[in-house]
């Protein structure tokens, strides 16, 4: 077990008045443990008192033999894994669960333990959200063979290739940039399909005058990387070119608005207020951004609904984007690590506006 997380967790549970806690997302266990342990459809579940005592229930059939600093106990296809732990969680007490646990485990628990308060619990979320200094490193080397991996994916766009071709070919220049492979399934979108801000890249080839969006991200060392860019094949609109200045400058306000103590929604207020005063409100249909890490996306949402304010150590995107329907898209993405003057832009690659011969 990181002793230090450990201790952030068992502090926001005392915070919250939650006695016992059972995580099971897999990224929440691998923060805690170092260990990655994907089971499928079988349970997986890490219990953790008040007293800092640990044990990881997991089926025999993926086995750790590592000393993770924990209880291991060992269950297989025949026995019942939640009567098992629910032999472990104490009666009466308030028992937190993360909010990805299937209702088939769930339920049953409660079925077993109906002395027990159950709450979704958001502990080790919160405490995932401020990044240790290991961690933001961890973060700037992925996004730093990210940033490279644009450039060399733009080298390409001449050679006429489909989009899903070049899905394929960023995976190659993932490998040989010492990437570990996708941290999401990458959106290349050309003209029209960029307007669909999760455009699924299809046999399209690129035109003169389309909008490229390349929204691409990495996983180095467990953590992932986020980078959005949009270029211009040969030519450029005077439309085209005045939106792409607008979402720069939408981009540009947001990260200049980062710093501690900051709400969430005044970020996407800068970004949106941008993009509204311009006229093209309505074609800004999403968040501002998201939190990132383990998981690409983690919770911390910079939206309009998220009255949280923001603290050194966190990390979140800032991607304003404008969607005209059959016409074309543009969105400009960065990571930002929020510092204690400000924040510290992750994205290392140009967002001028680029046309691509």
């Amino acid at each position: 077990m990181n002793e230090e997380r450990l201790k952030k967790i068992l502090k926001e549970m005392e915070r919250q008045n939650v006695p016992q806690l059972v995580i099971s997302e897999p990224a929440s266990i691998f923060y805690l443990t170092g260990k990655w342990i994907h089971p499928g459809e079988r349970m997986l579940a890490l219990y953790i008192d008040a007293g800092g005592e640990c044990k990881l229930f997991l089926n025999e059939l993926f086995p750790v033999s590592e000393d993770l600093g924990l209880e291991k106990i060992f269950f297989n296809d025949v026995e019942d894994p939640v009567e098992l732990l629910s032999k472990h969680v104490k009666e009466g007490e308030t028992l937190g669960v993360d909010k990805n646990w299937p209702a088939r485990f769930l339920l049953r628990l409660m079925e077993f333990k109906k002395g027990c308060k159950f709450v979704v619990s958001d502990i080790v979320d919160r405490v995932r959200m401020r990044k240790d200094p290991s961690e933001i490193n961890l973060m700037r080397e992925s996004s730093k063979i990210n940033s490279e991996a644009v450039k060399k994916i733009l080298e390409l766009i001449p050679g006429g290739h489909t989009e899903k071709k070049m899905g394929r070919m960023l995976l190659k220049i993932y490998e040989d940039l010492g990437a570990d492979g996708f941290s999401f399934e990458p959106i290349i979108a050309y003209g029209a399909n960029a307007a669909d801000p999760h455009h699924v890249p299809g046999n399209s080839t690129v035109k003169e005058g389309d909008s490229i969006i390349i929204d691409i991200g990495c996983v180095k060392y467990s953590y992932c990387s986020d980078i959005t860019r949009t270029v211009f094949y040969k030519k450029v609109s005077e439309e085209a070119k005045k939106i792409y200045n607008i979402v720069l400058e939408a981009n540009m306000r947001a990260i200049e608005a980062v710093r501690p103590g900051v709400r969430f929604c005044d970020i996407d207020a800068a970004a949106r207020n941008c993009i509204e005063s311009a006229g093209y409100g309505r074609y800004f249909t999403h968040r501002t951004g998201h939190s990132i890490g383990i998981e690409v996306h983690e919770p911390g949402d910079v939206s309009a609904a998220n009255m949280e304010r923001i603290e050194a150590g966190m990390i979140f995107s800032i991607e304003p984007g404008i969607y005209i329907p059959g016409k074309l898209g543009v969105r400009i993405e960065d990571l930002v690590v929020v510092t204690d003057e400000g924040c510290e832009v992750l994205t290392m690659c140009d967002k001028n506006l680029t046309v691509i011969e």
